[in-house]
């Protein structure tokens, strides 16, 4: 599959391309009402991942600012932690730094009835090592040859492996990134990496080009979620990737809470003896 060019994101193939008309902005209370509805669906979905020993993957990438943290927080918000695991791996030791690239990564792969969700992943060497010059020319060439071929391997075990590519345009990140710097609650959202790859923005592109022309294969391809709009990028990759994995309702078992035991013999020490929260609230 050849991917297709970014509007407005790809420094060199898209930089002219027209975006498409903007759509109307979701209202707050039809985002929140969709949102709860998709929620329910991934609930649902998990549980089958959990009955019928499904193994899943899906990575998140993109530019900075995109808004891929935001759609994985809503799809873990609601999710069992012990079947939909978020993965967010910071820099390798120096240890890891000897290993094979990929070493690391296989080691955060799910067990059967498991669905791990990268926040980032092994295409830091595809995209942010080689622009900012932490790996050698070889090492990032050798990426891109072996890829294809673990993923298609990853495939052939039988994890679903699920990739989204998060698109912004160049005036919608400048945007956001001015707000994590004026607003404290997000500033540390902003690090010194994410001002350096603004500056080195046409070299992401063209990294992200070439990523895409060697790794949006037939067995694992990109989508790309339009994200300008947060609210709808969140709603169409939810809705996408339920769509990716055909699930069905899992009944609940019936439950009958026991009688409580009698508390016959038992003496609760004295509320004195312990230590209280301060009720400023």
């Amino acid at each position: 599959m050849s991917p297709e060019p970014e509007h407005d994101v790809l420094g060199i193939t898209g930089a002219d391309a027209p975006r498409p008309e903007p759509r109307p902005r979701i209202k707050k209370r039809d985002y929140e009402r969709e949102l709860s509805r998709l929620q329910k669906e991934l609930v649902r979905l998990q549980r089958w991942i959990r009955h019928k020993g499904l193994k899943v993957v899906v990575i998140f990438e993109g530019r900075d600012a995109a808004g891929k943290g935001g759609v994985i927080k809503r799809i873990a918000e609601r999710t069992n932690p012990r079947v939909v695991r978020v993965v967010a791996l910071g820099t390798p030791s120096d240890r890891e730094k000897t290993q094979w690239w990929f070493q690391r990564y296989v080691a955060e792969l799910p067990a059967a009835g498991e669905m791990i969700l990268f926040d980032r992943s092994w295409y830091n060497r595809g995209l942010v090592e080689p622009v900012m010059g932490f790996c050698t020319e070889e090492e990032y060439r050798e990426f891109l040859r072996s890829c294809p071929e673990f993923e298609r391997m990853l495939v052939r075990s039988g994890i679903i492996l699920i990739k989204y590519w998060f698109s912004v345009s160049d005036d919608e990140q400048e945007r956001r990134f001015q707000n994590r710097i004026s607003d404290p609650l997000r500033r540390w959202k902003l690090s010194p990496m994410d001002i350096e790859a603004r500056a080195r923005w046409v070299e992401f592109s063209k990294a992200k080009d070439t990523l895409f022309a060697h790794t949006d294969i037939k067995q694992a391809p990109w989508y790309v979620v339009n994200a300008d709009s947060k609210k709808a990028a969140r709603l169409n990759c939810i809705s996408h990737l339920l769509s990716m994995i055909p699930y069905e309702e899992v009944p609940w078992e019936e439950v009958d809470l026991p009688e409580r035991q009698d508390r016959t013999g038992y003496v609760r020490p004295p509320i004195s003896d312990q230590t209280f929260v301060p009720e400023i609230y």
